[in-house]
């Protein structure tokens, strides 16, 4: 097991990409925090992949609320006795136009990605810190490499994770923190199904055009990148056991984007 005795919180844990991390750091060993903004499903995600109880914490956490965001950090270092892990995965999207994005929903979306990931992160290198380093793990996008149209709030916060994870690499190295971002291309979660009818309404297409000419047309294979590939990616950058790998970041995304 790769991640034997490490404890990890994810956020945006219920459902879709979180939920699929999490599954996967139970069965290689860990003990793993669900952190969601609803706490019903954070508490089934919990039930399902760990019936037993012994190995999940389900915690209720906006992580755009600094307060519920130290909190329930700390309830998970407590109850779980460390954090060696962090996943910062929740996010939201809403597709639209830039004229005709209204402000509140520009500063909701950055909210939840950024001022998210800035206070998980923030709350997870102070316990790290003192206590032997760990892996600070963002959930960025092909998004953070490239544009795509009516998504602009949503490119500009997948981009700024780049930032934030090499400025956490160079604070954290002295304290054994590596800081790395994961670049998926689209995993069919309900996220990206919600844009599919979206994107087909603003572009008048249909919907499978939106699938074959917009998601998948730039993929080596035409394939949409899975939960599990997303997971051993995850897997991958926390149990990793240098410095050798940080402030990088992963595309996993059947070729969409290439380095």
């Amino acid at each position: 097991m790769r991640l034997r005795n490490k404890v990890a919180l994810v956020t945006g844990a219920a459902s879709g990409i979180g939920r699929e991390i999490a599954s996967a750091y139970v069965r290689e060993g860990a003990k793993v925090a669900l952190a969601d903004l609803d706490l019903d499903a954070a508490l089934a995600a919990a039930r399902a992949i760990d019936p037993a109880g012994a190995q999940t914490l389900p915690l209720a956490m906006d992580v755009t609320d600094e307060e519920q965001v130290e909190a329930g950090s700390a309830r998970a270092i407590q109850t779980l006795g460390g954090l060696d892990i962090l996943v910062s995965n929740a996010g939201i999207q809403i597709v639209s136009p830039l004229v005709d994005f209204p402000f509140a929903q520009w500063k909701k979306m950055l909210a939840v990605h950024l001022d998210g990931a800035f206070l998980t992160t923030r709350a997870a290198m102070r316990h790290m810190m003192g206590h032997g380093g760990g892996s600070i793990i963002y959930m960025g996008s092909v998004h953070s490499k490239l544009a795509s149209k009516l998504k602009a709030p949503y490119v500009t916060a997948k981009h700024g994770l780049l930032g934030l994870a090499r400025t956490v690499a160079r604070e954290g190295a002295e304290h054994g923190i590596r800081a790395n971002v994961i670049c998926p291309g689209f995993v069919m979660t309900p996220l990206v199904e919600k844009q599919i009818p979206e994107q087909a309404r603003e572009f008048g297409i249909s919907e499978q055009e939106v699938i074959e000419k917009i998601m998948l047309k730039d993929t080596v294979d035409q394939q949409f990148t899975t939960l599990a590939d997303v997971a051993e990616a995850a897997i991958f950058f926390a149990s990793f056991q240098s410095a050798a790998l940080t402030g990088q970041s992963l595309l996993v995304s059947h070729g969409w984007a290439m380095e």
